[in-house]
């Protein structure tokens, strides 16, 4: 018995398009409504839709060679798992941030694997990209070290 979702056509570009205007306007408004200390970590969340847009895209990419696709794969079914580290369903939009560390790990292997003209033709986002993915990277590991399976680590590195 087949499916019949799959047999419907995939959104046309300006519905995928407001789609993800939509889904970045609610997080920003989202984001803009907090105060506080939290607030400077929230800006990294505003990043989750152009992280899942352009995995989505590299994933229709023919430059991109099946195994990095399987990673890629793996990025955005990460974005759309209801069971995360950090889930959306109980954090709201907070829950993006485990996501937006697993799309920069990501990006950032197809940065070193690609010219960056094949990743960067895809980026729909406000900032540069090299930049954005360098900035979250490094707190991105700043953030790591905190964590209490860090401690392990760190005993293992002395």
């Amino acid at each position: 018995m087949e499916n019949a979702e799959l047999k419907k056509p995939l959104p046309s570009q300006q519905e995928q398009r407001d789609f993800y205007q939509k889904l970045r306007a609610k997080i920003q408004n989202w984001v803009e409504g907090k105060t506080g200390k939290d607030n400077k970590f929230l800006k990294y969340v505003m990043f989750a839709p152009d992280f899942f847009h352009l995995l989505t895209k590299l994933m229709l990419d023919g430059r991109i060679e099946a195994k990095s696709k399987s990673m890629i794969g793996a990025g955005i079914l990460y974005f759309i798992a209801p069971i995360d580290l950090m889930p959306e369903a109980l954090l709201g939009p907070v829950g993006f941030a485990d996501d937006v560390v697993v799309a920069v790990y990501v990006i950032n292997t197809l940065l070193n694997r690609y010219p960056k003209e094949v990743i960067m033709s895809h980026w729909a986002g406000d900032e540069d990209l090299l930049q954005v993915v360098s900035r979250l990277a490094d707190k991105g590991n700043k953030w790591a070290w905190r964590l209490p399976a860090s401690k392990m680590v760190k005993r293992f590195l002395k």
